[in-house]
């Protein structure tokens, strides 16, 4: 091993999870540290269809050991939209499934593949499928609110990122370069 590169040996699964501010940052923090570590990274946003969200802006300056996928309608998952949400969710598991499997990343993000099953477009058993099919030397991390206990039973790591105070609650919309 070449000096500051790293292996991953045995990955594991990584939940970040709660109402808090913070899962998509905090998976963004380990895809930074793992490429500064010559980790080959794929960040697969799952209902991120909107945006351009900063990480999607930077993505082509971090190559070639990141690969950002967002995925899904711009706009939030409403009940007159669910059908073809859930069509694109569906898709875009498949997508990340092949991805994971491919031998080309070390470090795997499903980032709101747990507000994707909140939202009814992708069922609990998919995203145990999902965990199982991992490859031994990949690390997966699966972000997004109100994480099932199966899925949390079926991860190494669980963190939950609470709530105390937010400047939401004052008004104060979500910002270019903090939250988008």
């Amino acid at each position: 091993m070449e000096p500051g590169k790293a292996t991953v040996l045995q990955g594991q699964v990584q939940i970040y999870t709660g109402n808090g501010k913070g899962k998509t940052t905090a998976a963004l923090g380990l895809a930074l540290r793992a490429l500064g570590r010559g980790l080959t990274v794929c960040f697969f946003q799952f209902i991120k269809g909107g945006g351009p969200y900063g990480e999607q802006l930077i993505a082509e300056r971090l190559q070639p050991g990141f690969t950002i996928i967002s995925t899904g309608r711009p706009g939030w998952v409403r009940p007159e939209t669910i059908a073809e949400d859930r069509a694109l969710a569906q898709q875009a598991l498949q997508q990340a499934h092949e991805l994971l499997c491919s031998g080309n990343y070390d470090l795997f993000v499903c980032d709101e593949l747990i507000g994707a099953i909140g939202f009814g477009l992708i069922d609990i058993e998919q995203a145990l499928e999902l965990i199982r099919s991992k490859p031994k030397q990949v690390e997966l991390v699966l972000t997004g609110r109100n994480a099932d206990e199966q899925l949390q039973q079926a991860a190494d790591l669980v963190t939950e990122m609470r709530e105390i105070k937010h400047y939401y609650q004052n008004g104060i919309p979500a910002r270019i370069g903090i939250e988008l």
